[in-house]
């Protein structure tokens, strides 16, 4: 069955399956936990939502809430996926990032609701002070992006579409250990940060957890953290990884790896074994609803026998089908 063609039945099973959920703020007002284990009180299904995170802005067009997001994040044009999908979002408001939110603009657009990222606390209890509720979201593992997922479906009133893309979520990471559980090899895998390839991801990154699901063994595995982290071209030497890649949003290229002299004795620029997640959709390398493309894709680059690239192809045109109304071109998707 196609997938297009599925999602209206997983929706309708999700009716009859899924246990109850607390009464929307229409009949009371609803009490969540946001991810910062704060409190936060929903009133009614908001129809005004600010989202200042490109994660949740990708989260909410996937549940549908696209036609209610009122101001996102900054740098909307740089994003494909509002292009394919949303092309709305791109004449929105923007809020500003994490590291400049605009708290005065967000105001004004008279919020209903609005989603930020864990790191920006302090915005969000100026935000609740004024009566605006603020849902803090931190997808840094498989298990976050679930839960997120299913509580900006609940805030939202969106639950069943959260419970179709957390159900699709899940089964795409069975699937995919399946796939690798027999693996008699496993390769060094260095991902490089989005700005420089001499940081990578440590151990506690989502990246890292891409790596490993894909079958690989993360370079930077021993480094402790969770975000990029800077190393020295003698660090990355004595990984001697097998694999190097370069994460879909990265400022500099495959070309640039392979003329760096300094990386010349380096296993994967040796074999030439440097690839480009591709870049043309999401950030495949991000804790964002398509993320389980990037474990297919990876996996297609570290074990093509076990999944062909061709397998990433379809299983990525039908997930922009089901979940974004969105055509893709799986041509661009390759090493």
């Amino acid at each position: 069955m196609k997938r297009n063609a599925l999602l209206p039945l997983v929706l309708a099973l999700a009716t009859v399956f899924m246990p109850a959920l607390p009464a929307l703020a229409s009949e009371a007002p609803l009490t969540l936990t946001d991810q910062a284990g704060r409190e936060v009180v929903v009133f009614g299904e908001p129809q005004r939502i600010v989202s200042g995170y490109y994660i949740s802005s990708s989260a909410c067009v996937a549940l549908g809430l696209g036609d209610r997001l009122v101001g996102i994040e900054a740098k909307a044009d740089s994003r494909p996926l509002y292009k394919l999908a949303a092309p709305r979002l791109l004449d929105l408001p923007n809020v500003g990032s994490a590291k400049e939110f605009d708290l005065e603009g967000c105001i004004a657009l008279e919020p209903d609701l609005v989603i930020l990222p864990k790191r920006l606390t302090a915005a969000a209890d100026t935000l609740t002070e004024i009566g605006i509720p603020v849902v803090l979201v931190s997808p840094e593992s498989h298990g976050e992006l679930v839960e997120m997922i299913a509580l900006l479906g609940a805030a939202t009133g969106a639950q069943r579409f959260a419970k179709a893309l957390t159900d699709y979520y899940i089964q795409e990471l069975a699937a995919i250990r399946g796939l690798t559980q027999g693996l008699e090899s496993r390769p060094v895998v260095y991902m490089g940060a989005n700005n420089s390839y001499l940081a990578t991801a440590p151990k506690d990154m989502y990246q890292a957890s891409l790596i490993e699901a894909a079958g690989g063994v993360n370079a930077g595995g021993e480094l402790d953290g969770d975000s990029w982290t800077e190393v020295s071209y003698e660090q990355l030497l004595a990984w001697n990884p097998e694999v190097l890649v370069i994460p879909a949003e990265a400022s500099y290229t495959k070309a640039d790896i392979l003329a760096d002299a300094q990386l010349a004795d380096v296993k994967a620029v040796e074999e030439k074994r440097v690839y480009q997640m591709p870049k043309d959709f999401e950030a495949w390398d991000s804790p964002v609803p398509s993320c389980a493309l990037g474990f297919r894709w990876l996996l297609s680059v570290l074990h093509e026998d076990v999944h062909p690239m061709e397998a990433t192809q379809v299983e990525a045109q039908a997930f922009y089908r089901t979940f974004y109304g969105a055509e893709i071109d799986t041509a661009l998707i390759g090493k």
